[in-house]
C-alpha cells in the first residue's frame, strides 16, 4: 500500500534538514550554512552545505543534492515511500495507507521485508535456545565463563544454533518461510550437486547477531565451542541483498549514541571484543570482525565522529600487519589514535583481567596519536641502523601525506620532527614532493578516463559543436537559474516583474536543454495562472530530475563575509542589486548564443551547398542569412562591450 497524501505532508511539515543529516554526519556551522564531509563519496574537506533557511542539502563535490527526503533516499538506498516510513517513524507520526502499490513495487519491497523477517525469526529461535537443555549447558554457560550478564546477552541478542543439521529449517518452514527466502538470507545451504538437500548453516555454535544501524538483524556470525581442528573458528553469513558487509560495523547499533556523545569511536576486531567493553561502562566501540578495514566502514564511523581510537592486541608482529587500516582511516579524514594492551592480552581479556575502571584509566593513559604509536613501533629497529631510521621516516611521512587537512599535516610533521631527531623542513619538503606526486597521477588518471572515453579523433572533429551547444547550455541554465531565484522581483522603477520581461524577452527562442527546456514550460503554465512560481514551489514538485537541478540553482558556493563591509568597509556588487540590468545582460547573452549557433549552421549550409554544387541563387541565400545573422551578433557584442579584434 502507498502511504497517503496526507502522512507526506506531515512529514514534509515536520522534518528539518539539519535533524535528518545530523544523524549521519557531524555538523559544522559556517556562516549561515552548517557543513560536513559528504557521506556520499570519499572526500578530504568538507564541501557537504546543509542550508536550514532552505531545508536543502548539496555536495558541490559528488553533485548530490536534496530536500530531508532524498537525503533518505540517497543515504539508506530506498525509495519514496520507504523514506516518508522512516521519516514518519522518526518524528512518531501515523503512518496511513492510501492506494495498493504496484506488482513490481510490491515484489521489490517484499523480498526484502522477507529477508529481514526471516532474519528476525532466526535471530528469536537462536536466543530461544539459550533456554533449551542444550543450549544451557553449551551455549549459556560459554556466555557466562566470559562474563556476560543476562543484560548483555539481551542487549546484543545473543544466541545458540542446536547441534543438528535442520532445526532452523523446519522451524522456519513450520512458521511459513519458503526455502528461497531462507537460501537468499543465507540461513541455510544447498548441497552442491544435491538442490533438493538443504540443511543449516550454523550448527552446535555460540550466535552473534548482526544488526544494521536501525536495530533489524541482518547477519550472524557463529563461533564454534569444540575443539575440532577441521572446523573455522567463525563462521559468517554471506552477502545478502540486505548485508553487504564491507558497509557493516559489528555494535553500531549499540554503540551510535555513545559515538556522538563521546565524539569518539574504539575500533577493536572481535565481537567478544566488543561485548567485554560494554561490560566495563564503555559503549562507543565497534569492530571490524576480523576482517580489513574498507572505505564503507570508515564513512559508518564518520558519520557520528571524525575521532577513532584503534585498539591493538599486545602482539607487535600483528600490529605491524594491520597498519594499512590507519592509513586508510586517515585517508578518510579521521583523527586517529591507538592503545596497545599488554603482551599476550586484548580487550577483551584485559578487561577482565583487570576490572572496569583500571581499564577504562588504561585506555586514556596509554592512548597515542598515530606519529607517537607508529614511530614507538619501530623504535628499537632504527635505534643502531640508520637505513632503517629512513625507510621508518619515509613510512611516516606516507602516513603523513594521507591527511587531507593541510593544518593537522602540518602539526604532526613537527611532531614527527621531534620524535625521529630530523629537521622539519625535511619532512615538510618530502611531504611536498609525496603530495605533488599524488596530484600529478590524479590528473593523469583523470585524463586517461577522459580520453578513454572520447577518442581524440572524435573530440576534433565534433569540437566546434560540443563547444557551442555547451555554451549555449550554459546560458540557458543561467536565465532559469535568475527565474528560480528572483522572477517574482519587480524591476526598478517598473510594474513588470522580472519574469514577465524575460520570458517575453525569450518567447520565440526554443531551449534546446531537455531539462532547462522543462523548467521553463512549466514556469510559463504557471505564469499564464497569474501564478508566480517561486523555490518552495520547485522543491515541491515529484520530478526528482527538476527537483536535484532547482537545488543545484538556488544553493551559492560561497557566501561573503558579514563582516567584509561592515569591517572592511569593502562594498561587493551582488546581481540584485540591479536585477533590470542583470535580467538585460541575461538575455543578450542568450540570444549571442543562439545566434551564435544559427552562425555555425548557415556557415555549414553554405559549405554543403558549396560543395553539392547547389544553384547560385540557394549559396546567396545561405550567404546574405549569414551576413544578417552576423550583424545581429555584432549588435549584441556592443550592447555587452565586447570587442572583437
Amino acid at each position: 500500500m502507498n502511504i497517503s497524501k496526507f502522512t507526506s505532508d506531515k512529514v514534509k511539515e515536520r522534518m528539518d534538514i539539519e535533524e535528518v543529516v545530523a544523524d549521519y554526519v557531524p555538523l559544522k556551522k559556517k556562516g549561515q550554512n552548517l557543513w560536513a564531509c559528504c557521506p556520499f563519496h570519499g572526500e578530504k574537506t568538507p564541501s557537504f552545505s546543509i542550508s536550514p533557511a532552505k531545508q536543502i542539502y548539496k555536495c558541490f563535490g559528488c553533485g548530490k543534492a536534496g530536500d530531508p527526503i532524498q537525503f533518505i533516499m540517497d543515504i539508506e538506498g530506498i525509495g519514496f515511500q520507504e523514506a516518508i516510513r522512516h521519516l514518519a517513524g522518526k518524528y512518531g507520526i501515523e503512518v496511513e495507507e492510501e492506494q495498493e502499490r504496484t506488482p513490481e513495487q510490491e515484489q521489490a519491497q517484499s523480498e526484502r521485508e522477507s529477508l529481514l523477517i526471516a532474519l528476525g525469526f532466526a535471530r528469536d529461535f537462536f536466543v530461544k535456545n539459550l533456554s533449551t537443555p542444550e543450549g544451557k549447558s553449551i551455549g549459556l554457560s560459554y556466555f557466562k565463563e566470559r562474563g556476560f550478564s543476562p543484560s548483555i546477552i539481551e542487549k546484543f541478542d545473543l544466541g545458540f544454533a542446536l547441534d543438528g543439521w535442520d532445526n532452523l529449517l523446519n522451524a522456519a518452514r513450520k512458521a511459513g518461510f519458503s526455502e528461497e527466502i531462507l537460501l537468499k538470507a543465507g540461513l541455510v545451504l544447498q548441497k552442491e550437486g544435491d538442490p533438493k538437500r538443504i540443511y543449516d548453516r550454523f550448527r552446535n555454535r555460540a550466535i552473534f547477531t548482526i544488526h544494521n544501524i536501525s536495530g533489524k538483524p541482518i547477519a550472524f556470525g557463529a563461533r564454534i565451542l569444540t575443539k575440532d581442528k577441521n572446523q573455522p573458528k567463525y563462521i559468517n553469513s554471506p552477502e545478502t541483498p540486505v548485508y553487504h558487509k564491507s558497509d557493516v560495523l559489528y555494535g553500531m547499533f549499540q554503540a551510535k549514541k555513545a559515538i556522538r556523545d563521546r565524539d569518539n569511536c574504539y575500533l577493536v576486531e572481535g565481537y567478544t571484543d566488543v561485548i567485554s567493553m560494554h561490560l566495563s561502562g564503555i559503549e562507543n566501540v565497534v569492530a571490524s570482525s576480523g576482517t580489513s578495514l574498507t572505505e564503507g566502514q570508515i564513512k559508518l564511523i564518520k558519520r557520528f565522529t571524525d575521532q577513532v581510537t584503534v585498539l591493538y592486541d599486545g602482539d607487535a608482529a600483528g600490529i605491524k600487519a594491520s597498519l594499512r587500516g590507519i592509513d586508510l582511516l586517515l585517508e578518510g579524514g579521521l583523527n586517529v589514535k591507538a592503545v596497545v594492551f599488554p603482551e599476550g592480552e586484548d580487550p577483551d581479556s584485559y578487561s577482565r583481567k583487570v576490572g572496569s575502571e583500571a581499564f577504562e584509566s588504561y585506555l586514556k593513559e596509554q592512548s597515542k596519536d598515530f606519529i607517537g604509536f607508529k614511530i614507538g613501533l619501530f623504535k628499537d629497529e632504527f635505534a643502531r641502523d640508520p637505513i632503517r631510521k629512513a625507510e621508518v621516516i619515509r613510512e611516516v611521512i606516507l602516513s603523513i601525506g594521507k591527511i587531507p587537512d593541510p593544518i593537522v599535516r602540518s602539526v604532526y610533521a613537527k611532531e614527527a620532527g621531534v620524535l625521529l631527531d630530523v629537521d622539519e623542513e625535511i619532512i615538510h619538503a618530502e611531504l611536498n614532493k609525496l603530495l605533488l606526486k599524488s596530484q600529478k597521477d590524479h590528473y593523469s588518471k583523470q585524463k586517461e578516463e577522459q580520453e578513454s572515453v572520447q577518442p581524440f579523433e572524435q573530440f576534433i572533429s565534433s569540437k566546434a559543436e560540443i563547444s557551442i551547444n555547451e555554451l549555449l547550455k550554459i546560458q540557458e541554465r543561467e536565465m532559469i537559474r535568475m527565474l528560480v531565484n528572483y522572477g517574482w522581483e519587480k524591476l526598478e522603477g517598473q510594474e513588470m516583474h522580472l519574469s514577465q520581461y524575460l520570458l517575453q524577452e525569450t518567447e520565440e527562442l526554443e531551449f534546446e536543454t531537455p531539462i532547462y527546456a522543462k523548467i521553463l514550460k512549466m514556469y510559463r503554465y504557471k505564469l499564464a495562472q497569474n501564478e508566480i512560481p517561486d523555490k518552495d514551489f520547485f522543491k515541491t514538485v515529484e520530478d526528482m530530475e527538476i527537483k536535484k537541478e532547482i537545488i543545484n540553482l538556488i544553493t551559492p558556493r560561497y557566501e561573503i563575509s558579514t563582516h567584509w563591509e561592515a569591517t572592511h568597509q569593502i562594498l561587493v556588487n551582488r546581481e540584485e542589486d540591479d536585477l533590470s540590468l542583470t535580467g538585460f545582460r541575461t538575455i543578450l547573452r542568450l540570444k549571442r548564443k543562439f545566434v551564435r549557433k544559427m552562425l555555425e549552421e548557415a556557415k555549414a549550409k553554405i559549405k554543403n551547398a558549396e560543395s553539392e554544387r547547389l544553384g547560385d541563387d540557394q549559396v546567396i541565400e545561405f550567404q546574405e542569412l549569414y551576413l544578417a545573422l552576423k550583424k545581429v551578433q555584432i549588435e549584441i557584442d556592443k550592447e555587452l562591450g565586447i570587442v572583437v579584434g
